[in-house]
């Protein structure tokens, strides 16, 4: 049990949005980096909530990250482009790729747009899910900085690549899948370090290639491919398609986000789709509430309530969240409260202490 402090969802976007402009940012790139971070939070993945903040600032005010970018199309087709996002932050460059993937998609059927020369872009789930508010199937990968051993190694080569695919349904709510490749997002390490907690066996290896329980040791090895040999050839493809293929860094020419000394060089994708394509989209909500229901009827294992569907914890914990308030722990509100003092910015006042189980 935790001690952790509760803030109303809008005061911390509001917070986000304020931090970064007061850094150069543009409002309307600024209310991409607070949605994008505060969305983490509500959905329980807090390893790329606002902890994120401090680090993004850092970057920022070191000359690493550009607040003011000229986002330019390199190359243009009928469905597909490329866009440069001139070292500017990755939820801002993000949103932008999207919205062109969506634009190619009403027009041609389908839309992929591919990014380079970007940032750190957050959840992959946010970019899903502006096309599936426009009833549109999303993917979205990006390549990561190398924290993560191939299989069969010992050594960081692969990034934890994460890939989402939001699917619209019609009375069913939407199937929103995001994973990281590695067993468990490196950023949930890097929660377990700075709360002292030590971390399941099989998330992570020391530098000399031995299983860890000990955050810090698996922050100083390396994060571990869900799946074995699955995992990581699927990190592999996703470092190909993001970097290779874009123009941007891929392997070890990237960077980490806390290396305050280096560009990231990150490359992403983003794909549109449209519903109708093959039949009308009200079939083929039809048929999506059909088969979400089939997977939601399956019977459950021995010692489980019932089968999930891709998505429904996050759902569960957004609008838990949004009533009760974002939950953060107090060594991730001290960090926030100083850079607030040191940007001579209000930080927001909280609604409750309370005392919770934190994974």
């Amino acid at each position: 049990m935790n001690e952790v402090i509760r803030y109303r969802a809008e005061d911390l976007d509001s917070f986000c949005r304020s931090v970064v402009e007061n850094l150069g940012v543009p409002a309307e790139h600024a209310k991409q980096v607070g949605q994008c971070l505060v969305q983490a939070d509500l959905r329980g993945i807090d390893s790329h909530g606002v902890i994120r903040l401090p680090v993004y600032a850092g970057r920022i005010r070191r000359g690493l990250v550009n607040p003011r970018p000229k986002l330019q199309f390199l190359h243009e087709h009928a469905a597909a482009a490329l866009l440069d996002g001139d070292n500017g932050l990755g939820a801002v460059v993000g949103a932008t790729a999207m919205q062109r993937a969506l634009e190619l998609a009403a027009k041609t059927g389908i839309g992929l747009v591919s990014a380079c020369h970007s940032n750190h872009f957050g959840v992959a789930s946010f970019y899903v899910e502006k096309a599936v508010a426009e009833g549109f199937i999303g993917c979205a990968a990006s390549n990561a900085p190398p924290h993560m051993a191939p299989f069969g190694g010992r050594e960081r080569f692969l990034g934890t690549n994460p890939l989402a695919v939001g699917i619209p349904a019609g009375s069913q709510p939407p199937l929103v899948f995001d994973a990281s490749t590695s067993v468990v997002a490196r950023g949930k390490i890097i929660v377990a370090a700075q709360e002292s907690k030590p971390i399941p066996l099989g998330w992570a290896i020391d530098k000399a290639g031995n299983p860890t329980t000990d955050a810090a040791a698996g922050l100083a090895g390396s994060v571990l491919p869900f799946g074995g040999p699955k995992g990581s050839a699927i990190s592999f493809m996703i470092d190909i398609i993001c970097g290779v293929l874009s123009g941007a860094g891929y392997a070890h020419h990237l960077n980490t986000l806390e290396n305050l000394s280096a560009l990231q060089d990150l490359g992403h994708v983003f794909v549109a789709v449209r519903t109708d394509l093959f039949m009308s989209a009200e079939e083929f909500g039809r048929r999506m509430d059909e088969i979400l229901i089939m997977l939601k009827n399956s019977a459950p294992a021995a010692g489980i309530a019932r089968v999930l569907v891709p998505g429904e914890i996050e759902r569960q914990n957004e609008a838990r969240n949004r009533a009760m308030g974002v939950p953060l722990v107090p060594s991730i509100v001290a960090q926030l409260a100083n850079l607030a003092t040191e940007l001579g910015l209000p930080f927001p006042e909280p609604m409750t202490k309370t005392a919770e189980m934190r994974q």
